[in-house]
């Protein structure tokens, strides 16, 4: 039976992949490949007998797995370069009932990524968890089953189905991808065009990422570019300016439903959280009026800062430990919640036994997962809204920005380059890693050969020339060589023909399934 090289060693990655722990496929027994050139007859005979003796030995793939890969693409894993891939949901595709349920908060997102990593074909991962989306952006060894196991992680950790997130979710590749995050990092793709906390966030995922096995080299750098390019679209087009926040928004929207009879100084505002969106929405408080207003907490600290930094402003912020909410919320006309609360704070049961205002309690709820229950919108005495609902507020000076969007979009497809270009030239260094290791073993082998024949009776001295003469050599042949595989990525034609060279020395000396081995022997290590 013909046995191709890539289904081979495909069966070792499923098998080692599957069973991290099995000492029937640990490290140790890695298929081995004669790295140096064989001729096509010889070379396809040795490899099938060498491979069957070592997986047998090794009792390396199961029926399953073998059948499984007859069907799968010839090299997908030694002739395709990993991808990254964006997995999520967001305001565009799916509603705040489903984003909740996927939100992770910040302090969790190493956890996910470590969790993520030790999915079977996932390298690096890194997590945007904000009130607007969830995305997963990860470097996978497999577009298919990199989606296919991100997705079914998603859907462990929410409970939703993996049919529901499919119907919903946002997937993308490579290029698509760099240009999502660029975007979402200028704040092209907020319900908010050109609102600036989503660069914040976007920070702060390279800010918990750092140090964390797994938020690595490509995700890392990824990252990295989209807050330049976020900077620069926000400093070069000033798309930011009148832009509202989502805060800012939900003011807004709280004082359009207000009764026509009361403002913003003498409506009872409640705010439920002080953390920063909590402040920024007492900020917009401030902003439009409104005098005084009661802020729930677990801690008076936060509330004390914040009314410093509003002093002398004249605006009394009185502060109420959260055992008193719902009091609280009795004797208030409208409530702001913005807490990362996991389940709800206030629910119909809560609600209905409140005190009447007229017109109804008015609810602004800007969180995800949200604080208040979607079942308390049933009762006559409640309005609730979230932060789908804040679209016909930002609608309103949208056009303008719009425009600036536009010239925003240029610098996008120039970072989107760059990186790529970078990316890129990344791929040659394992090439140029693994083809001075060959040669290096080629050299030492036949120095050795050598000196066990004719080195007795050598001196030192004798002996390091030969060792210096031999490496000097080495290092003359390759050079040419590793000048046609090192490119800085910024000419698009020398760099086609570096990835071209590449390809070609791979194939010459085999160096494509070193090159996989090792990628299987980090995924092993990782999990």
């Amino acid at each position: 039976m013909a046995v191709s090289k890539s289904f081979l060693v495909s069966s070792k990655l499923e098998t080692l992949l599957s069973n991290p722990n099995d000492p029937s496929s640990s490290p140790a027994p890695l298929i081995r490949i004669p790295t140096c050139p064989m001729n096509n007859n010889g070379s396809r005979r040795g490899l099938i007998q060498r491979a069957r003796c070592e997986i047998s030995a090794s009792k390396a793939a199961s029926i399953s797995a073998l059948e499984q890969l007859k069907t799968s693409a010839i090299d997908r894993y030694t002739k395709e370069r990993s991808s990254i891939v964006v997995i999520g949901l967001n305001i565009h595709t799916a509603p705040v009932e489903m984003r909740e349920k996927l939100a992770i908060p910040e302090a969790d997102w190493p956890r996910a990524i470590t969790e993520l990593c030790n999915l079977n074909h996932i390298e690096e991962a890194a997590v945007l968890s904000t009130c607007n989306r969830m995305e997963i952006y990860v470097l996978a060894l497999s577009q298919h089953r990199g989606v296919k196991e991100v997705t079914e992680w998603m859907s462990k950790t929410s409970g939703i189905p993996v049919s529901d997130l499919c119907h919903h979710r946002l997937v993308m590749y490579d290029k698509d991808v760099t240009q999502h995050l660029f975007q979402v990092s200028a704040g092209l793709d907020s319900l908010v065009l050109g609102e600036g906390q989503i660069l914040a966030q976007v920070k702060q995922v390279v800010n918990l990422g750092q140090g964390v096995n797994g938020f690595g080299r490509h995700i890392s750098g990824l990252f990295k570019k989209a807050i330049t390019a976020g900077k620069r679209a926000r400093t070069e087009t000033n798309i930011a300016a009148g832009a509202v926040s989502v805060s800012s928004a939900a003011v807004e929207l709280a004082l359009m439903k207000l009764p026509a009879h009361a403002t913003s100084s003498s409506a009872r505002m409640l705010v439920v959280g002080a953390g920063k969106m909590g402040k920024l929405v007492i900020k917009h408080l401030v902003a439009k009026g409104c005098t005084k207003m009661v802020v729930v907490n677990r801690s008076e600290e936060r509330v004390e800062a914040i009314r410093r930094e509003m002093m002398p402003s004249g605006v009394e912020i009185v502060y109420k430990p959260f055992d008193e909410m719902l009091a609280c919320a009795g004797e208030a006309d409208v409530v702001f919640t913005s807490t990362a609360s996991e389940s709800p704070l206030f629910l119909k049961e809560h609600v209905e036994s409140l005190p009447p205002v007229a017109d109804g309690r008015l609810f602004v709820d800007i969180s995800v997962p949200r604080n208040v229950g979607s079942c308390v919108g049933e009762l006559d005495n409640a309005r609730v809204y979230n932060v789908d609902d804040l679209k016909e507020v930002v609608a309103a000076n949208k056009e303008e920005r719009t425009k600036k969007a536009m010239e925003a979009q240029g610098i996008i497809e120039e970072e989107s380059k760059q990186f790529e270009a970078w990316r890129d030239s990344l791929e040659t260094v394992p090439t140029i890693k693994k083809l001075r290791e060959y040669c290096e073993r080629t050299r030492a082998g036949l120095v050795e050969r050598f000196m066990s024949k004719h080195g007795d009776g050598m001196d030192k001295k004798t002996r390091k020339a030969v060792e210096d003469l031999t490496r000097s050599v080495v290092n003359k042949i390759l050079h040419g060589p590793m000048q046609h595989l090192r490119c800085d990525g910024s000419d698009s034609r020398t760099l086609k023909e570096t990835l071209e060279n590449m390809q070609a020395l791979n194939r010459m000396y085999g160096l494509d399934v070193e090159l996989l081995e090792d990628k299987i022997r980090a995924k092993v290590e990782q999990k």
